[in-house]
């Protein structure tokens, strides 16, 4: 039995923008900052995010218009990017060098469970995709359990003929459940406030921070033009990071922009779960959810593990090396105040790793499968 196409898992990229888009796109931000506000009342953990996360993705699925403004979410990267980068002072930048080899091991860490995931969404899922070929099934598989970015393994999923609607499901589901679990875990086992380093500067100023925008700008632009990948979060990410690694202190990001920048990034994952998202091929997605559980287990008994080789406290571990995304993650760690400069080097250092070897170890996988 074949599993039929998956509808676009990217509402951003396909939402006809028609009259109504921007009334869609309006109504959406609002039931996100009442979702929000609502959170803030519950006392929920990074609930700028979690309330328009839970409640777009609930309304979506139930068929609501939803839309999400693609520069509003690159936005919110931006912001969210330059404030994580104001965390790298030089003291903590050398403490961050030092702790290389722990780096490394979560980098070998995340391509293993990885190559585990597809290994395993290929045995369980073999007969229910009969309809791909060999190669394309283990494409298909391989990428959709590699834990890196969503749009850039469904980018080069698709060079491999995969089924690329496939892929991208199973890194949003994954994500999702991801960043849903791991703050209330964190909440319910009473962690936060941990990381006593502040940020570099604590001061807003108007002027500094319209400097800080248009250097991180300007860094963002250069690695669109460098066909870097999520180029707003990380072309933003390392001006600010070198900037305060130098000393330079130019403003702090004000609270109330980094609550907006965490709602539309909430938005911007919520939109995607669509009533064709869930209907459509639920073995597949069940699997997902039953693999990013059973991921979030492991990975926090790896955390266990390497908080004993490294002195750090576990917490932080468990959200540098949770099968999540990189600005999610982030943001969790700099709300709960859980070690962010560890957690953000860990993620971005991860997501590189991910990006530059994954297609090569797949090419060379593939051509030893094929030869078999």
């Amino acid at each position: 039995m074949s599993v039929p196409p998956i509808a676009d898992s990217d509402p951003e990229a396909s939402a006809p923008r028609g009259p109504a888009f921007p009334l869609r796109v309006a109504l959406t931000l609002v039931l996100a900052l009442s979702a929000a506000s609502l959170c803030v009342w519950l006392k929920t953990p990074i609930p700028w995010m979690m309330g328009p996360l839970v409640a777009t993705a609930l309304v979506s699925v139930l068929g609501a218009p939803t839309a999400s403004w693609t520069p509003l979410r690159n936005a919110g990267q931006w912001v969210i990017a330059t404030a994580l980068g104001l965390y790298f002072t030089p003291v903590v930048g050398a403490a961050v060098v030092g702790l290389g080899w722990a780096i490394a091991l979560g980098i070998a860490w995340a391509l293993a469970l990885g190559f585990g995931f597809g290994a395993w969404l290929r045995r369980v899922h073999a007969g229910q995709l009969e309809a791909l070929s060999p190669a394309q099934l283990r494409s298909t598989t391989y990428f959709a359990g590699a834990i890196g970015g969503a749009s850039e393994m469904t980018l080069i999923a698709e060079r491999h003929g995969a089924r690329t609607d496939l892929v991208a499901a199973a890194h949003s589901l994954r994500v999702l459940l991801v960043t849903v679990t791991i703050p209330f875990a964190m909440q319910a086992w009473g962690v936060s406030g941990l990381d006593v380093t502040p940020p570099g500067t604590r001061e807003f100023s108007a002027r500094g921070l319209a400097w800080l925008g248009l250097l991180t700008l300007a860094g963002v632009l250069a690695m669109r033009r460098l066909g870097r990948a999520n180029p707003w979060f990380m072309g933003a990410l390392v001006v600010t990071m070198v900037l305060t690694l130098s000393g330079v202190t130019l403003s702090a990001v004000p609270p109330a922009l980094s609550a907006a920048a965490q709602l539309v990034i909430g938005v911007s994952l919520g939109v995607r779960f669509t009533p064709a998202f869930v209907h459509t091929a639920p073995r597949w997605l069940g699997s997902v959810a039953v693999a990013s559980l059973f991921m979030m287990g492991i990975c926090a008994g790896f955390a266990w593990l390497l908080s004993r080789l490294t002195g750090l406290h576990p917490a932080t571990l468990v959200l540098g090396t949770s099968p999540g995304g990189i600005a999610e993650m982030s943001i969790t760690a700099k709300v709960l105040q859980l070690g962010v400069p560890m957690v953000t080097a860990f993620q971005v250092c991860r997501l590189v790793a991910v990006l530059i070897l994954a297609e090569p170890v797949f090419r060379w996988w593939d051509t030893r499968q094929s030869a078999q």
